[in-house]
C-alpha cells in the first residue's frame, strides 16, 4: 500500500507511474483524484470531530463554574450543548470510520510505484535481457516435451490426476516423483547451508489478513482457492510468500536482526483463472505445485542491493543443476502488482524451444509492510519505520523438473540424473523404464 501522505504532496508522480504500468490517463487521473478526495473530505471530517471535542471539554468546563456561580439556566443550555456534541461525535465517528474503510478500499487496489530503472513497457516483449548463462543445445530430431518423455516412462499420468481432481494436476509415479522431491531437497540444502536462508515450516491456510499483507487480496481473490473455516475461510496459499512475509506482521523488529532471511519447500495452490487456454497440456501451469521460496526482510538502506543477491542465489539453483537460463528485467506493464522492480530467469526448455519463467525475484520496498503495519527500530532505536520485503523463486520445482527432463533426456526416452542430485536419489544415474 503506498503512503496516502505522499500521494497527497505528489499526485501528478502517481499518475505518471500509473501510466507506466499501463493505465490509460483517465484511469489515473481519475483514481488519484478519487484518491486525494477522499483524504481530504476524512481529513476535514477529523478535524471536525477534534474541535467538537475540543468545544464539549471546554463546555464542560463552562459548567461546573456556571453551577458553582448559581447560574442554572447557563448550566442547562451549556449541558444541551454538551448533548448535542455527543450526539454528534457518535455519529461523526461512525462517519470517519466510513471514511477510512473507503479511503483504504481505494489505496488497496492500487499498485507499487516501479523504480526509477525499470524499463517502461506494455507487456513481455519489452522486458529487458540482462545476461545469458549456459549454451543452448542445438536440440536433436528426437528431442521431445516434458509429458511426452514422462508418459514414455509411464511415469507422469494426467488422465489418472483428471480422473481424481480435473485439469492443471499431475499424478507422478516412481523416480519421477523421487526426482521431485529431491529437486526441492537440493534447493533447501542449498539455500540453508550456502546461502544463509532459514528454513521455516509455514501453515498452508492462512486468513485473509495474511493474504491482504502481500497484496493477494482483494485484487486477485479470483486466483485463490478459499476453504470454508468457523463463520469465515481461509485462503491456501498461493505461494509460501504469504506466510513468510508475514511472520514479521504487526511486530517492531530490532535493526541489528536484520536481515531477516527465510526459504520454505511447500505446495502452492492457484486457479490459474487468468491463464485461460495457456499451456493446457504437461506440468507447466498447474493448480497444485511444489516451489521453494525465499524471503528477504531488511531495512530501507539495503533492499536493492538484497534484490541482486536473491538474484543471484535463485541463480546459483540452475548453475549447480547446469541448466541453461537467461535473467531479464520486467518492464513497468510485465510487473507484478507489489513489486518495485522483478528480475525473472527463464530457464531453456529444449522441448518447447524457448525459454520460460522459473523463479521471480522482486524488491517491494514497504508496499507491504504498510498493508501488515511491519516496522523496525532505526539505527539510534528512537524512531520506527516500515520495513522493506523481498520475495523470490529458489525456484519453482515442477518447473525445474520439467527442465532436467528435458535438458537431460536421451534419445532412448531415458534421462541423465544430474550429478548434484544423485546423492537425493541414492545414486541413481539414470530414470528409465524398467
Amino acid at each position: 500500500m503506498l503512503d496516502i501522505k505522499w500521494i497527497r504532496e505528489n499526485p501528478n508522480a502517481l499518475v505518471e507511474a500509473l501510466k507506466k504500468r499501463s493505465w490509460s490517463q483517465a484511469d489515473a487521473q481519475s483514481t488519484v483524484d478519487e484518491i486525494v478526495a477522499g483524504d481530504e473530505a476524512r481529513r476535514a471530517h477529523v478535524l471536525k470531530l477534534q474541535q467538537a471535542q475540543e468545544r464539549r471539554n471546554a463546555a464542560s468546563k463552562e459548567i461546573g463554574k456556571a453551577m458553582a456561580a448559581k447560574d442554572m439556566d447557563l448550566a442547562e443550555k451549556l449541558k444541551a450543548e454538551v448533548g448535542d456534541i455527543k450526539s454528534f461525535i457518535q455519529d461523526g465517528e461512525a462517519e470517519e470510520r466510513r471514511l477510512d474503510k473507503a479511503l483504504n478500499d481505494a489505496l488497496a487496489v492500487i499498485p507499487n510505484l516501479p523504480l526509477d530503472n525499470v524499463p517502461v513497457g506494455k507487456d513481455e516483449n519489452d522486458n529487458v535481457e540482462l545476461r545469458k548463462v549456459g549454451k543452448v543445445p542445438v536440440p536433436a530430431n528426437w528431442t521431445r516435451e516434458h509429458f511426452d518423455i514422462g508418459e514414455g516412462l509411464g511415469m507422469m499420468d494426467f488422465e489418472c490426476a483428471a480422473r481424481l481432481s480435473g485439469s492443471r494436476f499431475t499424478v507422478l509415479r516412481g523416480q519421477l516423483a523421487r526426482l521431485e522431491r529431491a529437486l526441492g531437497q537440493f534447493m533447501l540444502d542449498l539455500h540453508t547451508t550456502e546461502h544463509g536462508y532459514t528454513e521455516v515450516q509455514v501453515p498452508l491456510l492462512v486468513r485473509d489478513d495474511a493474504l491482504f499483507g502481500t497484496g493477494n487480496l482483494p485484487k486477485f481473490e479470483e486466483d485463490l482457492f478459499f476453504v470454508p473455516h468457523g463463520d469465515g475461510r481461509l485462503g491456501l496459499i498461493p505461494t509460501s510468500e504469504v506466510p513468510l512475509t508475514n511472520l514479521v506482521r504487526e511486530e517492531i523488529t530490532a535493526h541489528e536482526k536484520l536481515p531477516l532471511r527465510f526459504t520454505s519447500l511447500t505446495p502452492c495452490f492457484r486457479s490459474e483463472a487468468g491463464s485461460a487456454g495457456r499451456d493446457t497440456r504437461g506440468m507447466l501451469r498447474q493448480h497444485q505445485f511444489y516451489k521453494v521460496e525465499m524471503v528477504s526482510i531488511t531495512d530501507a538502506d539495503s533492499s536493492i542491493e538484497e534484490h541482486e543477491r536473491m538474484t543471484a542465489c535463485a541463480e546459483d539453483v540452475l548453475k549447480r543443476l547446469d541448466l541453461p537460463f537467461r535473467t531479464v528485467v520486467l518492464c513497468t506493464g510485465d510487473m507484478g502488482f507489489g513489486a518495485r522492480r522483478t528480475h525473472d530467469i527463464e530457464v531453456w526448455l529444449p522441448g518447447q524451444k524457448t525459454y520460460r519463467e522459473i523463479s521471480s525475484c522482486s524488491v517491494c520496498g514497504d508496499f507491504q509492510a504498510r498493508r501488515m503495519n511491519a516496522r523496525y527500530k532505526d539505527k539510534d532505536g528512537k524512531g520506527n519505520l516500515f520495513i522493506h520485503t523481498l520475495n523470490g523463486s529458489g525456484v519453482a520445482v515442477g518447473r525445474a523438473l520439467i527442465a532436467v527432463m528435458e535438458n537431460y533426456q536421451n534419445e532412448d526416452g531415458s534421462i541423465t540424473v544430474p550429478d548434484v542430485l544423485r546423492p537425493y536419489m541414492g545414486g541413481l544415474e539414470k530414470i528409465e523404464v524398467r
